[in-house]
C-alpha cells in the first residue's frame, strides 16, 4: 500500500474546473474551483477556449493542493474526470489548439448525422459504437473541423495534428506533450471507437474521413499512463485514473453490480445502469457504452440516458428570465406552490437527447393560463427534470429486463430535497443521496487510487458510500403513469421546431 496521504482528482467540466484532493476514507481535504467562458457565436454552437480549460483547471490544482496543505510528495496520484465529447484539435510540435473546442452540447454536426440516417449508416454505426448517430458525439464534431479549419485536413493529412477529448488535452498537458492517449470509456463517447475490439475502427474512420494518425492510444482507466511535469506541482505525480464524467460519477458511486444504477444532475443529467461485463444494445434509443476498463481486461459496461438540459434550466430562469436571484433559491419559489397547474417545461434549448433524439426540438413552455405564477414555472422546471429522468428509467428497465430497486444520485441539484422527492414520486423507487456529493471527482480519484494501491480493492473503496438521505416514493401508479402522459404531450409540442425555421 503506498504511504502517500492523498489523491487529487481533477474535475473538468462544462462551465467550470475543479480540483478536490481526497484522503483514504474519501474525506474531501481541499478544494478548488474555477469558472471560464461560455461561447456561442452562432445559435446551436457552443465552444470552449481549449487554453481556457487548461489554466484554470491547473490554477484549481494548485488550489486544492494549498488548501488541503499537502505537496506533490503527499500525492500518491492524479485521477482525471472530464465533460465528455468535446472535441479539441491541436498541433502536436507546439500545444497550439487549431480552434476552439466544439462542446458536447454543440448542434452544428445535425446536418452531417441527418445525412448518414439517410445513407443508411445509422443501425451500422450503433451496432460497432452502442451510440446513436447525432451531434452529440466527438466523431462528426472533428470531421467537421477537419473540413472548415483553414490547413487542418492536409495538416492531419502528414500527421502533425492531435484529436483529443478533454482528459487527452489534460493528459498532454499535464506531460508536456509526453503522453497522447484517452480511456477506453472516453473513446467509447467518440462514435469512433468499436465496443467489441477496443480499438479505433476503421471503417468508421474512412466514412468519416478522419485519419487514424490524429487518435490518442487507448489505455484502461485503471492505471498509470504518465507522469506530471515537476514544474507543475513542485514535483511529478502519476496519472493513474481516467474516465468521463458520468461514468466516474457512476464509480464514485460504487455501481460496481449489474442493475446498479445512478443519476448525475449537473448542467445535463445523465442516468447510467451497470449492465456486466457485456454490452446490451438498447431497443429504445439509449445508448450502449463502456464505463470502465481495469487493468486485467475487465470492464463494465454502462446502459446510458443523457438529458441535455436539467441544471442550465434553473440556470435558465436565474439568468435568463431573472426570476430568481440565486440558482439554489429555485427549491423555495417552487415550493410556493402545490402543484405546476398543468405547465409543463420542455427544455429542449439543445434540441432533445434520449430517447428522442431530436436536434430540431426546442424549449417550450405549455398549459400557461393567466393564473400561472414564476412559481408554477419553477416548478414545472424542476419536474421536466425528475420526468425526463423517468422517461429513461422506463427505457432502461425494458432494455436491461432488470427492476432497478434504487437509484443513487450526485450533482449540483441533487442537493435539492424537492426535486429529489419528485424524483422519487415519479420513477416509484426510492432515490438514495449519499453523504459524499462529489461523485464524480471520488470516482475519478477512485480508479487512481485502486491503480496505485492507495485503495485495495474495489470492495474496500465502496465501502466508503454511505447514506445521506432516502427519498421514499409517495405518489401511486396510476398518478404516475398520467403525469407522465401527459409530460409526453407537452414534449410533442417541442419537437422539430428549429426544422420549419
Amino acid at each position: 500500500m503506498t504511504t502517500n496521504e492523498f489523491i487529487l482528482a481533477l474535475d473538468q467540466g462544462t462551465t467550470s474546473s475543479r480540483a478536490i484532493v481526497f484522503d483514504r476514507a474519501g474525506t474531501v481535504r481541499g478544494t478548488g474551483q474555477r469558472e471560464f467562458r461560455q461561447h456561442y457565436p452562432q445559435p446551436g454552437w457552443v465552444e470552449h477556449d481549449a487554453m481556457e480549460i487548461w489554466q484554470t483547471q491547473l490554477e484549481t490544482a494548485r488550489e486544492a493542493l494549498r488548501n488541503a496543505g499537502a505537496t506533490a510528495a503527499d500525492v500518491a496520484a492524479i485521477g482525471i474526470t472530464n465533460q465528455r465529447e468535446t472535441t479539441l484539435l491541436w498541433e502536436r510540435a507546439t500545444g497550439r489548439p487549431l480552434a476552439r473546442a466544439i462542446v458536447w452540447q454543440d448542434r452544428r454536426t445535425a446536418p452531417l448525422c441527418e445525412q448518414l440516417r439517410r445513407d443508411g449508416h445509422a443501425e451500422w454505426l450503433q451496432a460497432r459504437t452502442g451510440l446513436v448517430v447525432d451531434a452529440y458525439f466527438s466523431g462528426t464534431k472533428l470531421a467537421w473541423l477537419l473540413e472548415h479549419v483553414p490547413g487542418a485536413r492536409q495538416a492531419a493529412e502528414r500527421g502533425e495534428l492531435a484529436f483529443g477529448t478533454v482528459d487527452t488535452w489534460l493528459v498532454w498537458q499535464l506531460t508536456g506533450g509526453a503522453v497522447h492517449s484517452t480511456d477506453a470509456g472516453n473513446a467509447a463517447r467518440t462514435m469512433l471507437f468499436d465496443l467489441h475490439t477496443h480499438d479505433w475502427n476503421d471503417d468508421i474512420l474512412a466514412l468519416l474521413n478522419i485519419p487514424r494518425s490524429l487518435l490518442p492510444s487507448v489505455a484502461p482507466s485503471c492505471g498509470e499512463v504518465g507522469r506530471t511535469l515537476p514544474e507543475w506541482f513542485g514535483g511529478a505525480i502519476p496519472i493513474a485514473g481516467v474516465a468521463g464524467d458520468q461514468h466516474a460519477a457512476t464509480f464514485g458511486q460504487a455501481c460496481f453490480s449489474p442493475g446498479m444504477a445512478k443519476n448525475t444532475y449537473g448542467t445535463g443529467c445523465f442516468m447510467l445502469m451497470n449492465v456486466g461485463e457485456r454490452p446490451i444494445a438498447s431497443s429504445n434509443r439509449l445508448l450502449s457504452t463502456l464505463g470502465w476498463s481495469l487493468p486485467d481486461g475487465r470492464s463494465a459496461y454502462m446502459l446510458e440516458g443523457g438529458i441535455f438540459v436539467a441544471g442550465a434550466a434553473v440556470q435558465w430562469l436565474r439568468d435568463g428570465l431573472g426570476i430568481i436571484p440565486r440558482s439554489a433559491d429555485v427549491e423555495a419559489l417552487a415550493a410556493q406552490v402545490g402543484d405546476t397547474d398543468d405547465v409543463f417545461v420542455v427544455p429542449a434549448f439543445a434540441g432533445l437527447g434520449a430517447p428522442h433524439w431530436d436536434p430540431y426540438a426546442r424549449g417550450t413552455i405549455v398549459g400557461l393560463t393567466r393564473g400561472t405564477t414564476r412559481a408554477h414555472i419553477a416548478r414545472a422546471t424542476l419536474e421536466s427534470i425528475a420526468l425526463q429522468s423517468a422517461e429513461l428509467l422506463a427505457c432502461m428497465n425494458a432494455d436491461s429486463d432488470i427492476a432497478l430497486a434504487e437509484l443513487r444520485v450526485d450533482g449540483g441539484a441533487a442537493r435539492n430535497d424537492l426535486l429529489m422527492q419528485m424524483q422519487a414520486d415519479l420513477l416509484g423507487v426510492p432515490v438514495v443521496r449519499p453523504r459524499v456529493a462529489e461523485s464524480t471527482a471520488l470516482g475519478a480519484a477512485g480508479l487512481a487510487g485502486l491503480a496505485t494501491g492507495f485503495w485495495a480493492s474495489q470492495d474496500e473503496f465502496a465501502a466508503q458510500w454511505q447514506v445521506d438521505r432516502r427519498f421514499e416514493p409517495a405518489w401511486t401508479a396510476d398518478r404516475r403513469e398520467a403525469r407522465l402522459a401527459r409530460w409526453r404531450q407537452a414534449v410533442e409540442h417541442a419537437k422539430g421546431w428549429a426544422a420549419g425555421a
